[in-house]
């Protein structure tokens, strides 16, 4: 499985719903918080044969960016 890194992992505040969107490597998820999205994001990145380190809350606050 080949690592991705943090810096790769885009979270964001959904301005039409509510909750926050993850985008990595062409893969979307989405989740109430910028934690449970994240955590989406491991799991689709699983599928398609990539790693990501498991984000804890404080990490999953930093990766969110504003659009």
């Amino acid at each position: 499985m080949e690592t991705v890194p943090h810096k790769k992992v885009k979270v964001f505040k959904m301005k039409n719903r509510k909750g926050y969107g993850c985008i990595c490597l062409d893969n979307l998820t989405e989740g109430k918080t910028p934690l449970q999205a994240c955590d989406r994001m491991v799991k689709a990145l699983r599928r398609g044969g990539y790693q990501l380190k498991e984000i804890d809350v404080i990490m999953a606050k930093k990766l969110v960016v504003s659009v």
